[in-house]
């Protein structure tokens, strides 16, 4: 099984570079959501006016997400370039734990639109104090921090395995690279690495011997709860083409089988992924049903200009969550 990961960027077959007319277009409508009163991103009100605005958005952006909805490809992922950021007007790289985006930018309605054209934005309450629009950045003194606010090597992971109501989605948009242009957003998708398993990881794989419980990033509250967290598999769902929850940090297996084969999966996702640097504009859709991402290493100098990715959560059926959502909001709290 070869060892190195190849290198690809999002020009490789993943997506598709916006034309100038179209890049104009989803900042006008994308500036429609930061005006007229209402800018606070979290408020239903808000989202209801980001999901009108979808459909305002060029009809070549908005072919392109459905077709991957409908169909995530060979890697379950999606990189849309050129896609607005405003950088003229970006404020300094937040250097804060937890931030987050409360009022309406035009990455934020960027974000928002694009989760409303895939399903309906989704956040957990004990994950960034459950906002909808998150940053990914690096934080002074979290630089060995395994999760969004750390620098060093971050392992495959699909988002939030250990819920009973994972996202679908997981969408980011690359608003600064880091200076040295080195740090990588990694993928792998199930669908490629599935044909480097044995015929026995593969079955262990699908049996409930493993615990996932909540990543760093959420609240002690949140692992306190989940401590005895049920068994459940890696994989599950249709033989030819499952679905993964997993996450090599908090996932643990429970037999010697099952070691054996998170270990082989492992090596599968090494052996089959795909690194993406990512420039300001690019837009990043991952389908957490069937990949698993991570990120290379990188050098942040906190002086403002450090790499900043903002990401956003998308569900498929809100409705499956409801008794996690107060008066039907889009924010589960347990």
């Amino acid at each position: 099984m070869a060892e190195t990961t190849p290198d690809t960027t999002h020009r490789s077959g993943l997506g598709r570079e916006l034309e100038r007319a179209d890049t104009d277009a989803c900042e006008r409508v994308a500036r429609t959501l930061c005006t007229g009163g209402n800018d606070q991103v979290d408020s239903p009100e808000w989202v209801a006016r980001a999901r009108d605005a979808w459909e305002d958005l060029p009809l070549r952006l908005r072919r392109e997400v459905r077709r991957f909805r409908r169909h995530s490809g060979p890697m379950g992922t999606l990189v849309i370039g050129g896609m607005p950021v405003d950088q003229a007007a970006l404020p300094p790289t937040p250097t804060v734990p937890g931030s987050v985006q409360r009022k309406a930018t035009v990455p934020a309605a960027v974000l928002t639109m694009v989760a409303c054209g895939l399903g309906e934005p989704l956040a957990y309450l004990a994950e960034k104090s459950g906002a909808l629009v998150q940053d990914v950045v690096p934080v002074p003194g979290q630089e060995t921090f395994h999760g969004n606010a750390g620098s060093v090597p971050l392992s495959f992971h699909t988002e939030n395995g250990f819920h009973p109501h994972p996202p679908d989605y997981v969408v980011f948009l690359c608003v600064r690279a880091d200076h040295d242009r080195i740090a990588g957003m990694r993928i792998a998708g199930i669908r490629q690495a599935l044909t480097l398993l044995t015929p026995a990881s593969r079955q262990a794989l699908f049996t409930p011997e493993f615990t996932t419980t909540p990543p760093p990033s959420f609240s002690p509250d949140a692992a306190t709860s989940n401590a005895d967290a049920e068994p459940r598999p890696v994989l599950s769902g249709a033989a030819e083409d499952p679905d993964i929850r997993m996450a090599q940090l908090v996932t643990t297996p429970l037999t010697p089988r099952a070691a054996a084969a998170l270990s082989e999966f492992g090596r599968a996702c090494e052996a089959s992924a795909s690194t993406l640097r990512l420039t300001p504009g690019d837009l990043v859709v991952i389908d957490n049903r069937v990949t698993v991402h991570g990120r290379t290493a990188f050098h942040p100098r906190y002086d403002g200009a450090d790499r900043w990715l903002q990401r956003t959560y998308v569900t498929t059926d809100l409705r499956r969550s409801r008794d996690h959502r107060p008066h039907d909001g889009h924010i589960l709290t347990r």
